[in-house]
């Protein structure tokens, strides 16, 4: 019999050696049950072929064309990924419904000796567990925003408060993205869905009884939107006020971006992409700057034409309390750290 779970520390404490997936690679790559492994029972081309099929000839025919296909991959991954587990093994199967593609790889699995089983509802009781969990159920957790302008080093200062003792969620980890004009990072952002299973890991694993420090964040990072429970405890929650100079937010700036202000191509992209809303002049200084090799200089004038702008636009509707003000001298590794000790000092005593 499939196993049932409800919630979602049930099945993340599922208790089995081997979570196995086996849906389509694509399917796999939107979202998974974490630490799923992917030993497809179709392969996306041959579960195209046999969805064509099942639509525009007959479903006997798709379902008889499938099972030769699933019983031929099956025998592979058993040959193959499989072939050193034991007989103690128990692995934990799952499709997209709980249907066909675990039942049969699953029964295959147990004629073999292994203690097999699948999940009830598949794919979509964990996906069913993930959405209840950031979309219905509201938020235990208790956030303290670390806020500030653009340039005052939020997101490298959370590892440091972790190492400190302090509760820490980095959306920007998660989301992949640095969560600005030029914060796209290599590789992409994963889906919306796989971004709300990470982050629903992570508020899991967190204590709603201590304080968590997050960054503050508009309702989008990158292409991916904060779920709404996450945004209205982070719209309700208190902040720390992050200040530094401009010249050293623009310093910092240009180091934290070295890697995209170096690639003139992609700098020229985004930059284009602003052109309606600062207008060509600004947008031609922007780019003269970066052509010239002023990362500095640009990190400044992306500041004060773009960034500062915006962020003091949504302080004037922004009613939190502010907890405290930092102020950096410096935003290296020294002013770093001295500024995260001073906010893991006040986050102690709260």
């Amino acid at each position: 019999m499939a196993l049932t779970f409800s919630a979602f520390s049930d099945i993340l404490n599922h208790g089995f050696d081997t979570v196995i997936d086996v849906r389509s690679p694509t399917e796999f790559a939107e979202d998974h049950i974490p630490g799923a492994i992917n030993l497809p029972s179709l392969s996306n081309d041959e579960r195209a072929e046999v969805g064509t099929i099942y639509k525009q000839i007959s479903p006997f025919k798709a379902r008889k064309i499938g099972a030769s296909l699933v019983l031929n991959n099956v025998a592979r991954h058993i040959a193959g990924p499989l072939k050193d587990y034991d007989g103690g093994w128990q692995p934990l199967v799952y499709c997209w419904r709980g249907g066909q593609r675990s039942g049969v790889f699953s029964m295959l699995l147990k004629e073999v000796g292994w203690r097999a089983q699948t999940v009830a509802g598949g794919y979509q009781t964990f996906r069913r567990i993930v959405k209840n969990s950031l979309y219905d159920a509201p938020l235990p957790h208790r956030f303290i925003l670390l806020d500030g302008y653009t340039g005052t080093a939020k997101t490298a200062l959370l590892p440091r408060l972790a190492e400190r003792g302090v509760q820490t969620l980095d959306l920007e980890g998660l989301a992949r993205h640095r969560g600005s004009l030029l914060g796209a990072l290599p590789g992409g952002q994963p889906s919306q869905r796989a971004f709300e299973t990470s982050l629903a890991v992570a508020l899991h694993d967190l204590d709603p009884n201590r304080v968590t420090i997050v960054e503050a964040e508009s309702s989008k990072i990158g292409r991916l939107n904060l779920p709404p429970s996450l945004w209205s405890v982070m719209l309700g929650a208190s902040r720390i006020d992050l200040t530094a100079s401009p010249e050293v937010r623009a310093v910092y700036l240009a180091t934290a971006y070295d890697d995209i202000l170096r690639d003139p191509l992609t700098v020229r992209d985004r930059l284009a992409g602003l052109r309606h809303m600062r207008g060509h002049a600004v947008v031609d200084r922007w780019q003269a700057l970066q052509d010239a090799g002023d990362y500095t200089g640009l990190a400044a004038a992306l500041m004060a034409d773009h960034y500062d702008p915006a962020y003091a636009k949504s302080r004037r509707i922004d009613a939190r309390s502010v907890i405290s003000a930092v102020h950096a001298d410096t935003l290296d590794e020294d002013g770093l750290n001295r500024v995260a000790d001073l906010i893991a000092a006040q986050i102690t005593a709260l």
